[in-house]
C-alpha cells in the first residue's frame, strides 16, 4: 500500500526514543501500512536527531520507507497524516504555569499554524506535550481549516493508571479491566472515575465498586495515586514518564486508526463542545469515547453523582482557567 506520512515531534526527545520503534515496527498502524517517519525537534538537536536516524535505520524495519530528520516546520508538517506533537517547553525548577504557558502557546501556534499551511485537511493530531490540553487547543485554534474534532491530547497514560492499579488492587490483569474515566486536564486536578467500569473476576463481569468493596479507597488513595503518579516516577527514576508515556500514546494512536473495541470505550482530550455532562463549550478537556471510522463519538449518558460532579467541575475550572491565560497570551504571541 501507499506509506503513510506521521510526524513525531521532540523526536530526539526520551519518549520518542520509546515510541519511535513500536511505531515504525507496525505496532500503531499495523503490520501490513508502510510509512514514512518524520522527525522534527530544535536545530541545537540535530545531532542527536541523527544518531536516532541510524538506530532506526538498523532497526532494519521492512514497514519503514523513509525517515526525514528536520528542523524547518515546512518540512515538518507537509502533506501529514498524523501528528503526534510530543515536543514542548518543560517546565523547569522555580518556574511558574504561567511562564510554561506562555513558552507552549508560542510553539504549539506556530505547528498550528504550520499544519493549517502544509498538512492534509484530514491529518488526526494528538498532543502530548505539557500542559497538553490547553497546548492542544492552541494549536487547533491556529489551524482553522483543520476539523477541531481531528485534535486530542493524551489523557491515555491516566486512563492506563487508572486500570493498573484496581487490576494490582484485585491481582487480576490490567484487561480484565474496562471503562475507566479519566475527565478533565492531564493535570493533578484531573479526576479518575471507576464508577462505570468493569472488571472480569473469575469469568463474571462485575462493576469495580461492587468488586473491590472499600469505597474510601477508591474515593481516597486510589484517586491521588492517579492523579500524582507522574511525580511519583520523576522522584523515583529521576526522569519523567517516558516508556508508559510511549505506550500510552500507541495505544491512543491505534484506537483512533482502528477503532475501539465493542462495549468498550477510552479516555481522551477533545474539543467540550456539544457535549451532555456539563463540561462548558470550548475546552479540550478528557472525556470518555468511542471510535469508528477514524472518528470519536462521546459516550452518552452515564449517570453522575454529586462526588463525580464536583471533581469534574474543579478540573473544568482550572482549563477554563488556563485557557483565558492562553488565550491572552496567543494574541500576542
Amino acid at each position: 500500500g501507499e506509506p503513510i506520512r506521521v510526524l513525531v515531534t521532540g523526536a530526539a526527545g526520551q519518549i520518542a526514543y520509546s515510541l519511535l520503534y513500536s511505531i515504525a515496527k507496525g505496532d500503531v498502524f499495523g503490520k501490513e501500512q508502510p510509512l514514512v517517519l518524520v522527525l522534527l525537534d530544535i536545530t541545537p538537536m540535530m545531532t542527536v536527531l541523527e544518531g536516532v536516524v541510524m538506530e532506526l535505520q538498523d532497526c532494519a524495519l521492512p514497514l519503514l520507507r523513509e525517515v526525514i530528520p528536520t528542523d524547518k516546520e515546512e518540512v515538518a508538517f507537509k502533506d501529514l497524516d498524523i501528528a503526534i506533537l510530543v515536543g514542548s517547553m518543560p517546565r523547569r525548577e522555580g518556574m511558574e504555569r504561567k511562564d510554561l504557558l506562555k513558552a507552549n502557546v508560542k510553539i504549539f501556534k506556530s505547528q498550528g499554524a504550520a499544519l493549517d499551511k502544509y498538512a492534509k485537511k484530514t491529518v488526526k493530531v494528538v498532543v502530548v506535550g505539557n500542559p497538553a490540553n490547553t497546548n492542544c487547543l492552541i494549536a487547533s485554534k491556529s489551524a482553522p481549516s483543520i476539523p477541531k474534532e481531528n485534535f486530542s491530547c493524551l489523557t491515555r497514560l491516566d486512563h492506563n493508571r487508572a486500570k493498573s492499579q484496581i487490576a494490582l488492587k484485585l491481582g487480576v490483569t490490567a484487561n480484565d479491566v474496562k471503562n475507566v474515566i479519566i475527565w478533565g486536564n492531564h493535570s493533578s486536578t484531573q479526576y479518575p472515575d471507576v464508577n462505570h467500569a468493569k472488571v472480569n473476576v473469575k469469568g463474571k463481569e462485575v462493576g469495580v465498586y461492587e468488586a473491590i468493596k472499600d469505597d474510601s479507597w477508591l474515593k481516597g488513595d486510589f484517586i491521588l495515586t492517579v492523579q500524582q503518579r507522574g511525580a511519583a516516577v520523576i522522584k523515583a527514576r529521576k526522569l519523567s514518564s517516558a516508556m508508559s508515556a510511549a505506550k500510552a500514546i500507541c495505544d491512543h494512536v491505534r484506537d483512533i486508526w482502528f477503532g475501539t473495541p465493542a462495549g468498550e470505550f477510552v479516555s481522551m482530550g477533545v474539543i467540550s463542545d456539544g457535549n451532555s455532562y456539563g463540561v462548558p463549550e470550548d475546552l479540550l478537556y478528557s472525556f470518555p469515547v468511542v471510535i469508528k471510522d477514524k472518528a470519536w463519538k462521546f459516550v452518552e449518558g452515564l449517570p453522575i453523582n454529586d462526588f463525580s460532579r464536583e471533581k469534574m467541575d474543579l478540573t473544568a475550572k482550572e482549563l477554563t482557567e488556563e485557557k483565558e491565560t492562553a488565550v491572552e497570551f496567543l494574541a500576542s504571541a
